[in-house]
């Protein structure tokens, strides 16, 4: 039966094995299984971030190490790379369908906010670059779309189940609210503030429960939309250090992404949060609307 299965699910077995084998010989108390589920935390964190750790790699190594007077752009060469990354995880199975769906979205909705605030002269793409639409190279699509595949496989990893989760109808008119906000605050009266209190209302009291190891154990979602907004805000200050894009003031030399970003990201997580819930539910999925999420039975 094994040698049936596909490639990832080989590779799933095996880690599941090797997991097992850690776990009986280490595991002998309270503080070694806490141990030992936190780790299996970071390990699973790190395969969800499968794609956009790769990205955040190749911006850097390019910025390093990619040769000057190049025939082919750094950019250019960023671009074939992402889809390259792409293509391998879709048809090697690391990522499914549905998530290349929410991929798909990402990428659309990424580039579509990009065109407009390059215009506005939010940021700039300091570099030459053919594979482009106006002043945006088409790799920056692929930025959100890491956004869209982490959330999209940490869903799937971790067994995402939820308590008191708000209708998806209510966070598609948030979502919606959330990024025409991104747009009308250059010509209104930007609603960031208000927007931020209707998250709470909406997501107050919802919990998400999550798998790292044997047990589901439970986070606020306020909380866990906040961590992820902060790790991406580490990795946007990784990204304006190798120069991929620039915000005013870093054009000659570079300084930390103001924090003021760490909200826009955070408000980013309620759009990204509501595209992949969309996509479970579209799937025939029940997970996103369990209102008695599984508690600390062991599977």
């Amino acid at each position: 039966m094994t040698s049936e299965l596909s490639a990832p699910a080989r590779l799933r077995a095996r880690l599941h094995a090797a997991r097992e084998s850690l776990r009986a010989r280490w595991v002998k108390g309270p503080f070694s299984l806490g141990l030992f589920e936190f780790v299996s935390f970071g390990i699973k964190q790190a395969w969800a971030c499968l794609f956009g750790g790769a990205m955040l790699s190749l911006l850097l190594l390019t910025h390093l190490f990619y040769p000057e007077g190049a025939a082919l752009s750094r950019y250019d060469f960023l671009v074939l790379a992402a889809i390259t990354l792409q293509a391998a995880m879709i048809l090697s199975g690391l990522e499914t369908w549905e998530e290349a769906r929410v991929i798909l979205v990402f990428h659309i909705v990424g580039t579509i906010m990009e065109l407009f605030k390059t215009s506005a002269g939010s940021w700039i793409y300091p570099e030459h670059s053919y594979l482009r639409i106006g002043a945006v190279p088409l790799f920056s699509g692929f930025m959100y779309a890491a956004v869209g595949s982490y959330l999209a496989r940490v869903w799937r990893i971790f067994e995402f189940r939820f308590d008191r989760f708000p209708p998806l109808w209510l966070q598609g008119l948030l979502a919606a609210a959330i990024y025409v906000n991104f747009f009308a605050h250059h010509w209104l009266a930007d609603i960031r503030l208000g927007l931020f209190a209707a998250i709470a209302v909406i997501y107050l009291r919802t919990v998400v429960w999550f798998r790292p190891d044997e047990v589901h154990r439970p986070m606020p979602l306020l909380v866990g939309f906040f961590l992820v907004a902060l790790f991406i805000w580490f990795a946007e200050n990784l990204g304006t250090f190798a120069r991929a894009w620039s915000y005013p003031g870093q054009e000659h030399s570079w300084k930390m992404v103001s924090l003021s970003k760490l909200g826009s990201w955070y408000l980013l997580m309620i759009i990204s949060f509501v595209l992949v819930a969309t996509v479970h539910r579209g799937a025939g999925g029940k997970k996103s609307e369990n209102q008695q999420a599984p508690r600390r039975e062991p599977r």
